[in-house]
């Protein structure tokens, strides 16, 4: 069984894309719960004390910050489940510069744009190296350079990096390194550029990466 764990919204629709996103892992034929780090429920600890047998927390977090690194196994351990398994977090894999590179274009970027990739922040090194990955990686894919833009907690801030961008004189497009709508993609969309990514959201290749990290620490489980 997975428990799909997500951060955590007030805004409804970012639920609505964690739910979305289990229901295409179960038409893939994998048992699925969901399970929120933070802000909503349940949180880790109450969905895994309602489940039998092994179950594997797939982190659906684009990097191993502090909810990964320290509240999901805090979490783990309080709910008293004798046979869990934590996968690695999303993190910057090929299935999800595929989907950034789509939402991208389907926006409306044009070859020429200044290109912010806009990710959520974070005071973890860690995780903000994972982004580091993922604005290569992007470069990489649509030859051209693309600067890095922060939500919250690191800088520089999307509106910076946005008005930096348009300071070359040329459209900016934002890329958004967010897995679901909220507060953090409203600053995205109030950031000031002429073109703005809707965030990866419920994708076929978001489904088949929840697999995959689940199968990796299920065999990792088998082979301790």
């Amino acid at each position: 069984m997975i428990l799909l764990t997500a951060h955590g919204t007030r805004d409804p629709a970012g639920a609505v894309v964690t739910e979305r996103l289990a229901a295409m892992v179960r038409a893939r034929g994998c048992g699925v719960r969901v399970a929120y780090a933070d802000v909503r429920a349940p949180d880790v600890t109450t969905a895994l004390r309602g489940m039998r047998g092994p179950a594997v927390v797939v982190p659906a977090f684009l990097a191993a910050g502090y909810h990964v690194r320290t509240d999901i196994p805090d979490q783990v351990a309080a709910g008293g489940h004798r046979a869990v398994t934590i996968a690695e977090p999303f993190g910057p894999a090929p299935e999800l510069l595929d989907v950034v590179h789509q939402r991208l274009l389907a926006a409306g970027y044009r070859r020429g744009d200044e290109i912010v990739l806009a990710a959520a922040g974070s005071s973890d090194h860690r995780a903000l190296s994972a982004v580091d990955i993922a604005v290569q990686a992007l470069a990489e894919r649509l030859a051209a350079p693309v600067r890095v833009g922060y939500a919250a907690t690191a800088r520089p801030s999307v509106a910076e990096a946005v008005a930096a961008a348009a300071a070359t004189g040329r459209r900016v497009a934002v890329a958004s390194w967010l897995l679901a709508p909220g507060l953090f993609q409203r600053k995205l969309e109030r950031a000031g550029a002429e073109v703005v990514a809707d965030p990866l959201g419920a994708h076929p290749n978001v489904a088949d990466l929840v697999l995959r990290r689940y199968v990796e620490a299920s065999r990792s489980a088998h082979a301790a």
